[in-house]
C-alpha cells in the first residue's frame, strides 16, 4: 500500500525520561512570535525565546510541546497544544512553552519531498525538516522529514537517521518502497548536544 502523505510533526518514542512529560523543560515564547504547534523543531532566539524553526535550519533547540499563556481573547490562562501567534496572549505577560531537548530523544516522523522513500541504506545519516503546514484545530505540527536533504557528512544536519518504521506492514506509513514512509530520527545538531559525524 502506497503512503499517504499527511506529516504530523515529530512524535516522541523514547527518551531519557518516560512517557508522557519525557523530561520536558521550559523556555518562553515572545509575545510577536508567529505560530509555533506541537511536533515542531524550535530554534532558540538572541533574546532566548523559542520560535518555530525555519526550514533549513541546523541547529535547533528542541522540539515544541505546547505551552500555557493568559489569552487575550477570554482573558485567564490556557494550556494549548500550539502558539497560536502574536496577539493571542494579554501583553506584558509571558508565554511559558514545554520543549524536548534531551539528546537521547528519538522521533516517529513522516519522511517526503523527493519522490523516493528513506531507505535502511539512509540509516546512521544526517537530514533536515521541512515545516509544512500546522493544524490550528488539533494543534499538531505539518514538519516532516526531508528527504532531499539526507547526507552522511553533513554533521550540521539536525537530525540523525535511526530506523525505519516497516510494522504493522501495509499500514500507512509502513511501507518502505515507496515515499512518505515513516522514520525514526534522533537529534544530532540540538543545543544540549555536540555534533557528530557518521
Amino acid at each position: 500500500m502506497a503512503n499517504t502523505f499527511a506529516p504530523f510533526g515529530f512524535s516522541q518514542t523514547r527518551g531519557t525520561g518516560s512517557s508522557p512529560t519525557y523530561e520536558q523543560v521550559p523556555r518562553q515564547i515572545a509575545l510577536t512570535a508567529g505560530a509555533i504547534y506541537s511536533g515542531d523543531p524550535v530554534t532558540s532566539q538572541s533574546d532566548g525565546t523559542i520560535a518555530q524553526s525555519v526550514a533549513g535550519t541546523t541547529q535547533i533547540a528542541g522540539i515544541f510541546l505546547g505551552c500555557t499563556y493568559i489569552s487575550a481573547a477570554v482573558g485567564r490562562r490556557v494550556w494549548a497544544e500550539y502558539w497560536p501567534g502574536s496577539g493571542s496572549a494579554l501583553a506584558n505577560t509571558t508565554v511559558e512553552a514545554w520543549i524536548i531537548n534531551d539528546p537521547n530523544a528519538q522521533f516517529e516522523v513522516q519522511s517526503g519531498n523527493a519522490g523516493s522513500p528513506v531507505t535502511l541504506a539512509d540509516v546512521g545519516a544526517n537530514i533536515n525538516f521541512a515545516i509544512g503546514t500546522g493544524n490550528a484545530l488539533t494543534g499538531r505540527s505539518g514538519a516532516y522529514a526531508n528527504q532531499a536533504t539526507i547526507a552522511a557528512a553533513t554533521t550540521t544536519l539536525p537530525f540523525r537517521i535511526v530506523n525505519l518504521i516497516t510494522n504493522p506492514p501495509g499500514a500507512n506509513g509502513t511501507d518502505a518502497t515507496s515515499n512518505g514512509n515513516w522514520i525514526v530520527v534522533a537529534f544530532n545538531n540540538v543545543d544540549t548536544r555536540v555534533l557528530t559525524g557518521q
